[in-house]
């Protein structure tokens, strides 16, 4: 078991990892005004989204779905996803929370980024 508050910076904003086992993993995630994290996949775990304040638009696969505080979405392991923050003045914060068999960044597979880091 691991605690770290720490902040991780991301062109789009910010995360903290607030606990992990080896059976799950919880963030906090901030997402500037307009920005959005990269169409991505994972091959090792799932995700639950929960909007705690701001406005979320997400994809899943082709979907969009449009969520604010107190919604929430969830992503399977091998589905492609993103989310973005639809306001143009309020952060969008959410708790992510992944279950699976390895929770390491490098399980990331992009498709599109809007910070070139494909």
């Amino acid at each position: 078991m691991t605690t770290q508050k720490y902040l991780e910076s991301r062109p789009w904003g910010h995360y903290q990892n607030l606990f992990e086992t080896e059976q799950f993993k919880i963030k906090k995630i901030t997402v500037l005004p307009q920005k959005q994290l990269s169409l991505q996949l994972h091959h090792k775990r799932s995700e639950h989204w929960v909007v705690v304040s701001g406005k979320a638009q997400v994809q899943i696969n082709h979907d969009i779905i449009n969520l604010a505080c107190d919604q929430s979405v969830y992503i399977p392991v091998m589905t492609k996803h993103r989310i973005k923050n639809s306001s143009e003045t309020e952060d969008l914060v959410f708790i992510e929370v992944q279950l699976g068999s390895y929770f390491g960044e490098d399980d990331i597979v992009r498709f599109e980024d809007d910070f070139g880091r494909i």
